[in-house]
């Protein structure tokens, strides 16, 4: 690297220490998607005016998402020499509030994790990040709040807690260090055998290793070469990706880069769904910085290496997230999947080399070069190393994103992370993987969340999507609902995942309805097995997972269906006739507010009455009624 590229990128780190560690009060707002929906931007215009209205000297910015999304709208406030205190639910006034105290150098009652009367102090560290003068990684321990105690956060280690939008806030982290050291010190082949040492494995679903792809790739001979970032997020209730391209662009920027020197490519895409308008901001700012500061382009910080890169918008086509229809979609075409081999690593966009990561493999590619291979392979199990970022949402207190190591059982994710389940209900099951995951049992909720356990549980690693089920939850219903949503997905090209997904969808829908057969749970599972042998692409092969998970798991559940025409947890409406029962009712009247057919009628203090010819079962009274009265 060049003196004078060495001398701009510790100037662009100065300033970016400025900003991170002011010397005066800094506010910080989470604005990320989850926070712009809870109220985030009123919120940061009410700090805004509050700051200059008080004329107080204060740094007030926007960060990314920390993972506490179920306590949105959140606010950061460091005062000098005091600890970095977190506000969750924050309104507008409440902000004003925060403001006036911080103003007098006061700490305001309220903060998160707050267990008596005074505030619960969070308190961050600061320590080396890759080696580098001033490089800084101020991922905070948060050991009080149980959310973070067991998280380990690498691919979301700036994500909350710097601007996203701030080039020289990511370098003053250490930023493009990682960059500067591969392509001064190292050779493609190095770096790539540095990446498979470590054993990092794709974060986008199948887990193939990384650095093997790498070599396969570098190893291609082509007059050019392309590495593609995969940020096309469609697996229902997953925005891990969304979230760190949001909140920490330029480490997968970074990410890209290193990848492309490693494999010999001098271009890039990021793929990213049309659906993700604020991700799609933050990266085309993100891409005007490094563009301004030489870091892609030709000759990258003074060296021969050549990389540019380029946003490619997806519409949203749930198949485009496998690789041979994602590059098909960029190319200009329907996207399709084709029959492999040929890989993409040797013959892949235009008929070239091309690799494919998603967003959460390239973010943790800075962090293996600054840290080693051997560092990264310390954490984790045998055949799954690293940390994993999983958005853990459905029946679950503490929404919200985590990163934990790789090994972490379900029952730490869902009880000590997650916070249990609301309203005391029991846990049923946990879905992973997206729609084309398993359904994970309670007798499994010991399990360690890895790919080989997984996939030997009959589900599978996937993005990183958990979805948390209660008692309440019908396991047939929600194989429907996951079917239901792959038919409509399906390209339609190969006619096991077209006609297979459709007619096992069909028998579901009459196993709801009371109109299946037992025979029917043999026709499904041999559908299954047909589709899975000779479905075109992984997404259709995949498609029966949550059928047959839940016949292994939940088989009682089909039968009850069937044989007593019942559904047990009460979901589907054409086995559910709901009514109260006389000795529990204590007449309160709760029932028949919430009805919204007027089908419940009764006098206060006596026992109700469910018209079941008005009733449309959509649930409401059971799901008020305080002493649980309300049967089906």
């Amino acid at each position: 690297m060049k003196g004078s590229t060495s001398k701009r990128l510790a100037k662009l780190q100065k300033e970016g220490l400025t900003t991170l560690f002011p010397e005066s009060t800094k506010i910080m707002v989470g604005s990320a998607s989850c926070g712009i929906a809870a109220g985030a931007d009123a919120v940061l215009q009410a700090i805004t005016a509050e700051v200059k209205k008080k004329k107080m000297d204060a740094v007030v910015q926007k960060v990314g998402c920390i993972g506490l999304c179920y306590l949105e709208p959140l606010v950061d406030i460091i005062i000098p020499g005091r600890p970095r205190l977190t506000y969750g639910n924050v309104t507008p006034e409440k902000a004003k509030e925060l403001v006036a105290a911080a103003k007098k150098g006061k700490v305001l009652e309220g903060a998160l994790g707050k267990i008596t009367a005074e505030p619960f102090l969070i308190e961050g560290t600061a320590r080396d990040y890759n080696g580098t003068a001033g490089g800084v990684d101020d991922v905070p321990l948060y050991a009080e709040l149980p959310f973070y105690r067991k998280q380990n956060r690498i691919a979301l280690r700036n994500c909350g807690f710097i601007d996203p939008e701030n080039i020289t806030e990511y370098i003053a982290k250490g930023g493009y260090q990682s960059l500067a050291s591969v392509l001064e010190k190292s050779s493609p082949g190095r770096i790539a055998s540095d990446v498979e040492r470590a054993g990092l494995r794709g974060r986008g679903g199948a887990g193939f290793p990384t650095g093997r792809k790498w070599k396969i790739c570098l190893s291609a001979r082509s007059d050019e070469k392309y590495l593609i970032c995969n940020a096309d997020e469609g697996d229902p209730g997953a925005y891990m990706d969304r979230s760190i391209l949001e909140g920490d662009p330029h480490a997968v920027i970074e990410g890209m880069l290193i990848g492309g020197y490693a494999i010999g490519a001098t271009r890039g895409f990021i793929y990213v769904r049309d659906e993700y308008p604020l991700a799609i901001e933050r990266l085309e700012k993100a891409l005007e910085q490094v563009r301004e500061h030489g870091l892609v382009g030709e000759k990258i910080l003074g060296s021969s290496f050549n990389f540019d890169i380029t946003i490619s918008r997806g519409a949203g086509a749930f198949v485009c997230g496998e690789e041979t229809a994602l590059i098909k979609s960029i190319e200009g075409d329907c996207g399709e999947p084709r029959q492999r081999p040929p890989f993409p690593a040797e013959s892949g966009l235009w008929g070239k080399p091309t690799i494919i990561n998603n967003v959460e493999t390239l973010a943790t590619v800075p962090v293996i070069a600054a840290k080693g291979a051997k560092w990264f392979s310390s954490i984790g199990t045998d055949g799954s190393k690293g940390s994993k970022v999983f958005s853990l949402v459905g029946n679950v207190n503490n929404i919200g994103l985590v990163e934990v190591p790789m090994g972490t059982t379900l029952r730490d994710i869902i009880f000590d992370i997650g916070g249990g389940i609301p309203n005391n209900r029991a846990f049923k099951a946990v879905q992973t993987g997206g729609p084309s995951g398993g359904c994970i049992p309670e007798s499994l909720i010991d399990l360690p969340v890895d790919y080989d356990a997984l996939t030997k549980s009959g589900s599978i690693m996937g993005s990183g999507g958990l979805i948390v089920m209660d008692e309440k939850t019908c396991m047939v219903d929600v194989a429907k609902y996951f079917l239901e949503f792959l038919e409509s997905e399906s390209c339609g090209k190969c006619t096991p995942c077209r006609v297979g997904v459709k007619r096992m969808r069909e028998i579901l829908t009459d196993i709801c309805e009371g109109k299946a057969e037992l025979e029917d749970l043999t026709r499904l599972e041999d559908m299954a097995g047909l589709i899975n042998d000779s479905a075109l692409c992984a997404l259709g092969r995949t498609a029966p997972n949550p059928v047959l998970s839940t016949l292994k798991y939940f088989k009682d559940e089909y039968l009850a269906h069937i044989l007593l025409k019942k559904c047990p947890a009460g979901v589907c409406k054409d086995l559910i006739t709901f009514s109260v029962d006389k000795k529990t009712c204590i007449g309160c009247g709760a029932c028949k507010k919430a009805c919204p057919a007027d089908a419940v009628t009764g006098e206060k203090k006596k026992a109700h009455k469910i018209n079941t010819k008005k009733c449309i079962k959509c649930g409401a009274c059971r799901e008020v009624c305080p002493v649980s009265a309300v049967l089906t």
